[in-house]
């Protein structure tokens, strides 16, 4: 399929890599947000109230979703090593697409469990892995700008599906806006992926940000021409590093405040009294700010250390986790809504950044695959953890605020988070 895809190329005035990160960004509008917990939020009341569910048993579908992703996610990661993201994109979206439509239907907790569990997994595990190991091989200079675009626009479709399933279940029904998110993904989120997406550059016969080509690969080989500068660690190396552990153990606290707070944020001001159209504006603000978290850090990679970044990240997200709890106001909620989302959004980016920074291109996927398990951990433990105790309590200010003091702690490990180092290549300034 690449022969025609090399014939597209030469047509194109542009590098073919652009053209991976559009197919990455039709994801991003599509089938990544319908997954979301800040999508999910809006549905929390409205269908825990028509069917008379605990909080903590709607909570249990994002968890065991996770669950699920974490078992699958490695399997995901070889696929795209071997076989390219393309492929794995096109699945989850129309897995995704389906499930969506399913749930309109739904009468029973096991019903909305069968199905949006599947939809939860492949968004926790494949579609994370996919569009973000697809920018990460075909851009290296250029990559922290890449993939902070690639955010940028997740995070302008994560803003507007909030206010518009909102608007939708106030006009018509929250079944209603489960059956447009499932038709939505399935018309622009599946064909471009399956299409259009080659696994590396170097399979159509360019080097990396280049328009150059050269001599083509083998099909599905399992080796890359790299540049003095870049490392390549398979997955037993990367295991036996000490940054893997410390990057995992603070995606682990930092995602619990992610899935946590995200989901439960407009629940918890409809319990201060807000409207719920007025409380989604929170779930919109923490999707914007996202970008600017986005923005801001890929400009610091210049000159701070990534692991410095990621420190300022976690700071920045148990303030937001803090203050989202304490906050009774709409004008508070905002104000924390802005701060969680910048620390999110930079922390996504950095995460998927130092991973491709310490590690390399070839083994990517796979070593991706392995330690999204702690992220996915994270978004087990956190919707969960938040519900349970506001239904023993009646309040998600002790969730909140635990949360934040875990990521007070890991924040202070992940700061040495030093580069691993591989005895052929040198490191890059950028660490």
């Amino acid at each position: 399929m690449n022969s025609w895809r090399i014939k597209l190329s030469d047509r194109l005035p542009f590098y073919y890599g652009w053209v991976i990160f559009s197919c990455a960004v039709t994801v991003a509008f599509s089938s990544r947000p319908i997954m979301a917990v800040a999508t999910l939020s809006v549905f929390v009341v409205p269908m825990t109230q028509d069917f008379g569910w605990s909080r903590g048993l709607f909570s249990g579908a994002i968890s065991l979703g996770g669950i699920c992703a974490i078992f699958i996610s490695p399997f995901a990661g070889r696929l795209i090593d071997k076989y390219g993201s393309g492929i794995v994109l096109g699945f989850a979206s129309t897995i995704i697409g389906i499930c969506s439509i399913g749930i309109s239907f739904i009468t029973q907790p096991w019903l909305f469990y069968a199905l949006y569990v599947p939809g939860r997994a492949v968004f926790s595990g494949p579609l994370e892995l996919g569009a973000s190991t697809a920018v990460s091989n075909w851009f290296t200079y250029r990559r922290p700008f890449a993939l902070a675009l690639l955010g940028v626009f997740h995070s302008v479709g994560l803003a507007g599906l909030p206010i518009l399933m909102q608007m939708i279940i106030i006009g018509w029904s929250w079944r209603i806006a489960w059956g447009s998110l499932g038709l939505y993904t399935l018309a622009i989120g599946v064909l471009p992926a399956f299409l259009l997406m080659a696994r590396r550059p170097e399979d159509m016969g360019f080097t990396p940000e280049s328009r150059n080509r050269g001599e083509l690969p083998s099909k599905f080989s399992t080796s890359i021409p790299t540049d003095d500068q870049e490392q390549s660690f398979t997955v037993s190396q990367a295991l036996h590093t000490r940054a893997f552990w410390m990057l995992s153990l603070f995606s682990f606290a930092v995602f619990v405040i992610q899935s946590g707070v995200s989901l439960h944020q407009v629940p918890h001001f409809i319990h201060q009294g807000l409207p719920g159209s007025v409380a989604v504006l929170t779930a919109s603000t923490f999707a914007i700010f996202q970008t600017a978290g986005q923005i801001f850090g890929a400009t610091m990679t210049r000159w701070v250390p990534l692991r410095v970044l990621l420190c300022l990240v976690g700071f920045t997200a148990a303030l937001g986790s803090a203050g989202t709890g304490m906050s009774t106001s709409l004008e508070w909620g905002i104000i924390s809504a802005a701060i969680l989302g910048s620390a999110i959004g930079g922390l996504h980016l950095l995460l998927r950044l130092t991973y491709a920074e310490y590690y390399g291109r070839l083994h990517l996927g796979s070593i991706r695959g392995i330690t999204i398990g702690s992220q996915l951990s994270g978004q087990v433990i956190g919707p969960i953890a938040a519900g349970s105790m506001y239904d023993f309590t009646g309040s998600y200010q002790l969730p909140f605020l635990l949360f934040a003091m875990s990521v007070l702690v890991s924040s202070v490990v992940v700061l040495f988070a030093t580069p691993p180092m591989d005895k052929q290549t040198p490191p890059t300034e950028r660490y």
